[in-house]
Parts: structure tokens; sequence; C-alpha cells
């Protein structure tokens, strides 16, 4: 059994409030064309089809010429798609039962009722039978009817939503099982802290949506969505394949690509295949003339050294980049100055420290900020 893994499509992003159509189109044909070749048997996306829940009108074309491309080449081939933190349930559930009827499974929503389950789909090869759980993304609310509540009536955790969800279903070991889920999983061990995110990535406070990857020990292999890096979660086969372009400029120089998964009777074979994007995202540092000397036209974030220069910088670097993202500037700043700029730090009241960040409260705020500062602090 051969099936591509994707994810994180977020077909109809702007990268820095710069159009992103052309690239897509271009990294959505080379996945096509990656398909043609290597024939798999099925193909997944875990989740964010779309960038937005109400997606434009030409989002929607793109990925449905995308989704006609594929099963033209390949008929046979069976199509399995979630929806992500970023999709609409309902949208990505529409024609949800039609179009399970030509192998392409759309499935928006969780399980809602006692009587729903998590969508199913058993495919057969020499081995014997390969059985797909698709699970969109779930918050613990959506799902409460079906999973309950702790003792005191309130909803669920993230970790134990997902462990009720999958303790559910009724999954076979005898059999190879592959999961498709858009949740932010890590091994048990890993502080969230410490994984390196895309700034294109939604976080929650308190990173309170981990789930400790231990959960997918029942399953051959898990299809991951949500981290924009190509990562695996503990295992090689509890893997993220990350997005198919660079999304942020923290992502930069990062290689994306197809995961392809080659499932035999007791072991999987997996498999990269590189995207090259129509035009690379690079941070290119330096002074004026030492950026100036790289000029090209990749997508670029620059960022200047040394000192100020003359006023038309910006008109220069435009000039040489015609696909510059951003400009910024590093400071040349001093031990001396870094060292007087934390005394005075150091020597303000955490009031008179929070009111400067606030710029100018009013007596109201005042008053609440004041009063918090005191509960925290323990001045009664």
């Amino acid at each position: 059994m051969k099936f591509f893994h994707l994810s994180d499509l977020h077909i109809g992003i702007r990268l820095l409030n710069r159009e992103f159509r052309e690239d897509q189109e271009y990294i959505l044909s080379q996945i096509v064309r990656a398909a043609g070749k290597e024939r798999p048997d099925a193909l997944v996306i875990a989740g964010d089809v779309y960038d937005k829940a109400v997606p434009s009108a030409e989002s929607v074309e793109l990925f449905g010429r995308f989704v006609a491309d594929l099963t033209s080449l390949l008929p046979e081939m069976t199509v399995m798609i979630i929806s992500g933190n970023h999709d609409s349930p309902p949208r990505i559930d529409y024609f949800r039962n039609v179009l399970a009827r030509q192998h392409v499974y759309l499935v928006g929503m969780p399980p809602r009722t006692e009587d729903e389950y998590m969508e199913k789909v058993t495919l057969r090869d020499r081995y014997g039978n390969v059985n797909f759980y698709l699970l969109p993304f779930v918050r613990p609310s959506m799902v409460r009817n079906v999973v309950g509540t702790d003792p005191e009536g309130n909803t669920l955790s993230y970790q134990d939503t997902l462990e009720r969800l999958l303790d559910r279903e009724q999954i076979n070991p005898g059999e190879r099982n592959v999961f498709v889920s858009h949740q932010f999983y890590l091994p048990g061990a890993v502080n969230p802290e410490e994984t390196e995110r895309a700034d294109s990535e939604i976080r929650t406070i308190g990173n309170i949506d981990r789930i400790d990857a231990k959960i997918l020990s029942p399953f051959s292999y898990a299809a991951l969505g949500h981290i924009h890096k190509p990562m695996t979660a503990g295992s090689k086969n509890i893997r993220y394949c990350g997005t198919p372009l660079a999304y942020s400029v923290s992502e930069a120089g990062q290689q994306k690509g197809i995961v392809m998964v080659e499932m035999e009777a007791e072991e999987s074979r997996i498999t990269v295949l590189p995207l090259e994007p129509l035009r690379p995202l690079r941070i290119i540092k330096g002074t004026l003339p030492e950026v100036l000397e790289q000029a090209c036209e990749d997508y670029v974030s620059v960022i200047l050294t040394g000192q100020r220069e003359e006023s038309d910088v910006q008109d220069r670097i435009r000039a040489a980049f015609p696909y510059l993202l951003e400009i910024r500037r590093e400071e040349v700043r001093t031990a001396v100055r870094d060292q007087e700029s934390g005394a005075r730090a150091g020597a303000l009241d955490p009031f008179d420290l929070c009111c400067t960040f606030l710029q100018d409260p009013d007596e109201t705020e005042k008053e609440i900020l004041q009063d918090v500062i005191n509960t925290v602090m323990g001045r009664g």
C-alpha cells in the first residue's frame, strides 16, 4: 500500500500581504506530477485545506482543480481529506456522501452523537486490509456530547478528549491502521515551549491543546497536520509532513516535501519527495552594499546591519528584489547602552513598568492594574 501524506495547504494564504496564488498553483501542479510518477493508492491531506474558514472563490476553484487533476490522472486512487483548525467543518463536509462514491472522502465534522464514529476507510492490498481513521480537528467542546465531561461536569482536556474518542473505536491490532489527525501531538518528555513552531501557526495560550503522542501507539502510521515544520513526534511512523511551501519567514530554508509511505506486512518505508518552490524564501542580512550584491527574484526578508544609510535605501532594495517581503534593521547597540537600559528598567516599580507598556492608561485601568499587581505580589 503506497500513499502520499500532505497537510496544511493553506490555500488563499498571503505571505506578509503578498499574493501567493501563483506559487500555490505551481506547487499543487508539482504534487499532481509526483502522483502521476509514483501512482500511489491513496492521497491523504491532514487538515487546513484553506487558510480561512470562508475561503475566496478563487481558493475554492484552485483546490477543486487540484482534486480534479488528481482524480482524472489516477481515477482509482482514493483521496482522503480532513478539516483543520483554519477550515470550516461544514464547508469541508459539503457533498461528503456524494463524493465518497468517487473515492474522495471529505471529512469536516468529528463524531457529534453517541451513534457516530470516526470515518473509517478500508483499502486492501496483497497483505490484507489497511484501515484509515479520519478525525478532523477537534476542540473538546465540539464532542462533549460524545466523550462526556469530568466528574464536576467540566469539559474535558484535549488529552482526555482524544483518548476517549480513540477508545470508542474498535481498532483491530491484527490489521494495519493509519490515523489521520490535525492536532498538536508531542512525545511526553518534550517541552512544548522548546518545540520549533512557525510564525504562521496558531498557538494556544499555555499549550493547552498539547496531546501526548503515546496515544497514537495503536496505529501503524499517524499522518498528522497542524505543525508547519516537517518533523516526527517520537517515532518515524508518527509524522508531521509540514506545509508544501514556506508560509512565514521563520520557515526560510526548510526543505518541504511530500511524505510517501509504502506499507508492507510489518514495516513501512517512508520517503520524502522534495518539493521545489517557484520562488524560494530567503533571509539576507548585511550592510546595504552586501545586501544589494545578492539581488535576486526570490522572496526575501532583508535585515540591514551597520549604520543608517541615505534616504533612498528602500527604493534601492526594492529595485534589487522585486519579490521583497520586508526590510528590518538590526540596531547597533553597545554594551553600555544595554546596561543603562537594564538599570532603568530594574529601577522601575512593576506598576510603572506596566503603565509604560500600556502607554498612558486611564484612571480606571490604573486601578484595575494596581489591584492585579497587589494580588500577584501578595500586598493584600
